[in-house]
């Protein structure tokens, strides 16, 4: 059996702890055609009923890495303990993505926003994830994974970083696998602001702009819109994440905290979004009238 048989027989044994479906009907497999880059058309997601094939595994998966800190707090642990502990977790995630036929992961790892943190946790963030791109900038060139890094636009982050940054996007640049964007000092109204400006400066006459043409505007505008967004620590909220992307995303909020979030985990959500029934504002067809 394949890496991606396997995953997806994974994901269909179990629907894993904490996974919640928030009362979404469960359905038939979606259908959809995507022939690749942005999407628009039939729903911002471009997902389209009743032609092509069925897609069981989301295309585009985001997650919202949260509960670092409760982890180490329940632990009597400092809050750099659960960062640390969350390293483990994101190379499950990775090869857990990759094996189950996710083309794009995105991960949101520091946000604007995240700058209010205590001065001292938020040094220690930053030589993490510099030692952490380091270690593994091998096992990711060897898998195919090509690496993104969205935002980093703040003159705080040290120099040595964004060029860790830099060199770990040009080396995988050619990869053809998995695309691995890491949002780092992102924030989604950021993004929609910089858009603006673009549109501005290009000088395009407002009647123009279009959804497609301001997506074209927002950083890396190949990547498709997010299909499933997963939200670890139980929190349900979007926390200014890729806000134009995942407009039509499904979103599952699993209990587990980070750290303790796992590949079986992740298949435990893909398996969720499998029995949700995306419809893009509109109905099924042949449902009208029907009294089922």
């Amino acid at each position: 059996m394949t890496e991606h048989g396997m995953a997806e027989r994974a994901a269909a044994d179990r629907t894993g702890p904490g996974v919640a479906d928030h009362g979404v009907p469960r359905a038939r497999a979606v259908m959809e055609d995507r022939p690749g880059g942005r999407q628009y058309g039939a729903g911002l997601g471009g997902q389209r009923q009743g032609d092509g094939v069925a897609r069981v595994v989301p295309r585009h998966v985001a997650c919202v890495m949260d509960g670092n800190g409760r982890w180490a707090q329940r632990r009597s642990l400092p809050r750099t303990a659960g960062h640390r502990a969350a390293e483990s977790t994101v190379i499950d995630v990775i090869e857990a993505a990759r094996a189950a036929g996710v083309e794009w992961l995105s991960l949101y790892a520091f946000s604007t926003e995240n700058w209010n943190r205590p001065g001292a946790e938020v040094d220690y963030l930053m030589r993490l994830v510099r030692r952490v791109v380091r270690k593994h900038a091998p096992l990711l060139l060897a898998r195919g994974i090509r690496c993104r890094f969205l935002g980093v636009a703040d003159p705080r982050i040290p120099r040595v970083l964004a060029q860790d940054f830099e060199d770990l996007a040009t080396l995988t640049a050619d990869n053809r696998g998995m695309t691995l964007t890491v949002a780092f000092d992102h924030g989604g109204r950021r993004d929609i602001v910089e858009a603006a400006r673009s549109l501005i400066r290009s000088r395009t006459p407002a009647d123009e702009v279009t959804e497609r043409l301001f997506a074209d505007h927002l950083p890396f505008p190949d990547t498709p819109d997010v299909d499933l967004v997963i939200r670890t620590s139980g929190e349900q909220r979007i926390s200014n994440f890729m806000l134009w992307q995942v407009a039509y995303a499904e979103w599952v909020f699993p209990e587990v905290l980070w750290p303790d979030f796992r590949a079986s985990d992740f298949l435990a959500c893909l398996h969720t979004y499998r029995r949700r029934d995306r419809r893009f504002g509109g109905v099924p067809p042949l449902t009208d009238g029907d009294p089922s």
